[in-house]
């Protein structure tokens, strides 16, 4: 994925809003104030970090050379993932993740952060971006 793509996916999520919290380079993506996705498009290759469960980014990490525990973030629940399949572990040959796999962890890491979430700011999430 490109980092158009990756961004417009990204924001198609329901309450997302693009933050610049740490630097004018590294946008953050947040719903309801809290993060699910930070992106490095000052890094090349282009990366991006995602909340995980513990077990599934185990099993990424473990499918992935491009899939790396999270830069700068809880090693145990965040995954950075280099998105052109730049491999990070040599140990590993499969480097290519399709883009569905790349939404399907993003879905993972919003669904994730929307799960944690006050019952109260659930509530107001779905009320305000009901179609």
């Amino acid at each position: 994925m490109d980092l158009d793509s990756v961004r417009s996916y990204l924001m198609a999520k329901r309450g997302t809003t693009e933050e610049r919290p740490f630097d004018l380079e590294t946008p953050v993506y947040k719903v309801m104030g809290k993060m699910f996705a930070l992106l490095a498009p000052e890094q090349s290759p282009l990366r991006i970090t995602l909340k995980c469960d513990p077990d599934h980014a185990l099993m990424l990490r473990d499918t992935y050379a491009s899939v790396i525990p999270g830069y700068h973030m809880n090693k145990r629940h965040w995954s950075t993932i280099i998105l052109d399949g730049t491999i990070a572990d040599t140990s590993i040959t499969d480097t290519s993740i399709a883009d569905d796999e790349i939404e399907e962890m993003i879905d993972e890491s919003y669904d994730l952060v929307v799960k944690g979430l006050t019952k109260a700011a659930r509530r107001e999430l779905e009320e305000a971006y009901t179609d």
